[in-house]
This record gives C-alpha cells, sequence and structure tokens, in this order.
C-alpha cells in the first residue's frame, strides 16, 4: 500500500487506475451513483417533489466519473498538473453537488408518509435505500477530492 502513496506524484493510466489511489473509488462511486439513480427512478414522483434535483446530480455524476475513467484508462490526460487540477476541481463539484442532493433526498424522504398500502411502504424503502447509497456516493466523492488534492499539490 504505501507505493501506491509514494506514486501520488504522476496520474495513472490503462489498468494503473484500479491499482492506484485514489483512482481505484472510480468503480464505487460509478456503482453507488448508479444505484441512486435507479432507485430514485424507480419511486413515484408527484408533481411537488423535487426530486428532479436528485435526478440530475446522480446522472450528471455517473456520465461523467465514467468519461473520466475512459480518458485515465486510455491515458489521454498526458500526465500533467492541468489535469491533475482539473481531477481535484471535478471531484470537488461531484462532492458539493452530491451532498446537496443528499440532503434533499433525505428532507423528502423525511417529510414522505408512508402510506398504509403496499405501494407506499415500497416508494418508502426505496427512498431510503437512496439516501443511504447517495450518502455513500458523498463519502466517496470527499474522500476522492482530498486524496486528488494531495496528489495535485505533490505535482
Amino acid at each position: 500500500m504505501a507505493s501506491n502513496i509514494d506514486r501520488m506524484d504522476s496520474l495513472p493510466s490503462g489498468v494503473g487506475i484500479c491499482t492506484t489511489i485514489p483512482d481505484i473509488l472510480y468503480v464505487p462511486e460509478l456503482i453507488f451513483g448508479g444505484l441512486v439513480w435507479i432507485l430514485v427512478a424507480c419511486t413515484y414522483v408527484e408533481e411537488a417533489n423535487p426530486l428532479g434535483w436528485v435526478m440530475c446530480v446522480s446522472v450528471f455524476c455517473f456520465v461523467m466519473t465514467f468519461i473520466w475513467l475512459v480518458v485515465f484508462a486510455c491515458g489521454s490526460h498526458h500526465n500533467s498538473r492541468g489535469w491533475a487540477t482539473a481531477d481535484f476541481i471535478y471531484h470537488f463539484i461531484a462532492a458539493v453537488f452530491y451532498l446537496s442532493a443528499s440532503v434533499e433526498l433525505a428532507t423528502v424522504t423525511l417529510y414522505m408518509s408512508a402510506a398504509t398500502s403496499e405501494k407506499g411502504v415500497r416508494d418508502y424503502k426505496l427512498e431510503i435505500s437512496a439516501v443511504v447509497f447517495s450518502f455513500t456516493a458523498t463519502l466517496l466523492y470527499f474522500v476522492h477530492t482530498i486524496l486528488s488534492a494531495i496528489r495535485w499539490k505533490s505535482f
């Protein structure tokens, strides 16, 4: 593990993104972000339900993280300080967006009354799961931001 931290002064490419810190976090970010997207999309949305921002954030971060993963996997970044800066900025923005979406999703879920019908209880459980996965994705993006900042400063 110490060898991974020693290599924080360079950006990985190819299979190296699956073995270096913080780039190993791309896969869990994709998994948890995709789960938030799927779970929120599965619930019944009323007109006054403000889950549009949650869907926007989860889809945006899922697509951008996938693109970011492909850029690093293909080696298109050329190991420059500019890419390290962009990596830090993207993950910072994603962490802030996910935090705001997670708080909104938790608030909506808190005020959602679990209806006595089978469908209402199912939607409530789906939203609780989405809240847990959303805060997990927030934590992953936050940790990735900190580790990207350390790598950016060591360039």
